[in-house]
This record gives C-alpha cells, structure tokens and sequence, in this order.
C-alpha cells in the first residue's frame, strides 16, 4: 500500500511503500484503552462533546490511534458545532479509506485508516470551502503530535 509519512525532518513525503498493520482483537486490547478498542476497532461512536481532541487548538498532526499514520493536520481542523473533531481533508487522500456504512438505516460514509483499517468516523458533504467535506471523528480514534514534535513521528518507509 502506498501512504505519505513524516521523515525524519518532520515533512509529509510520499506516497511511499508500506505494509498494512493487522493483528488480532487480543493484540489490539493489549495495545488500546476500552474506549479506544470498542471505537476503533468495534466501530463504535463515542458520545458527542465528550472527546478529549474536541477541544483541541494546538498545532500539530492527529495520527491513527492504532497505527500512528498520519491522518489530519490541525490546519484543517475546523469546529462544526456537531460535537466531534471535524477536519475539511485528511493530510493526505491516501492516508484515509471510505466504506458504505448502511448501519442504524442509514446511508453514509464511513472513514477508515488505510493502514489499520481503524474506524474513524463518517465523511459528510456539509463541510466549509475547499473541500465542500465534514471528516466528523471520533477523538478515541486519534492520537495527537504537536507540531514541534512532528520530526519524532518519522517513519522508516520515508528514508
């Protein structure tokens, strides 16, 4: 699979060849919280206005919780008044997958990280300019970077 990672001088590069990341339910529950196994892993929701990256105003990189791929840049961060963080575009198209999620009656667009295959959230068409998408997701499926720690997420995929 190809994604865009961070090098060792804290720049996106790529797309650049990588293997996805699988293991078993027992390995994923040794590595997450019981939150985070039943979001990410489970597909669940976790309650809205409640996350801890809600909130969030500090630059930097929100990464797969799971497997730590880059996914959203606080840049595109926006606030939607929905009660999840919510993004107009992933760092990069190749980063997140989408599925069709025909849960709960519903029809919708369900986010993946294309290297995990974690449960994200749902990408919706009500989103601000440019990009016209809301990435709606849950805050128990990130992990957070700050911006002057970015260099420290370097990825052996990149050298």
């Amino acid at each position: 699979m190809r994604v865009k990672v961070f090098n060792r001088k804290g720049q996106l590069v790529g797309p650049v060849e990588t293997a996805p990341v699988e293991k078993t339910d027992a390995q994923w529950r040794v590595q997450l919280t019981p939150e985070q196994f039943q979001i990410a892993r489970g597909k669940g929701t976790e309650r809205p206005f409640c996350g801890p990256l809600l909130d969030n105003k500090r630059q930097g990189v929100y990464r797969c919780v799971c497997c730590g791929l880059p996914l959203f840049m606080s840049d595109a961060k926006f606030d939607s008044s929905t009660g999840w963080p919510s993004f107009f575009q992933p760092v990069a198209a190749e980063n997140v997958g989408t599925h069709e999620d025909r849960s709960y009656g519903m029809v919708r667009v369900e986010i993946l990280c294309a290297r995990c295959g974690a449960h994200l959230g749902h990408v919706f068409e009500d989103g601000p300019p440019p990009s016209g998408l809301r990435y709606c997701v849950n805050s128990e499926s990130l992990a957070f970077t700050d911006a002057q720690d970015v260099a420290s997420l370097a990825d052996p995929a990149a050298d």
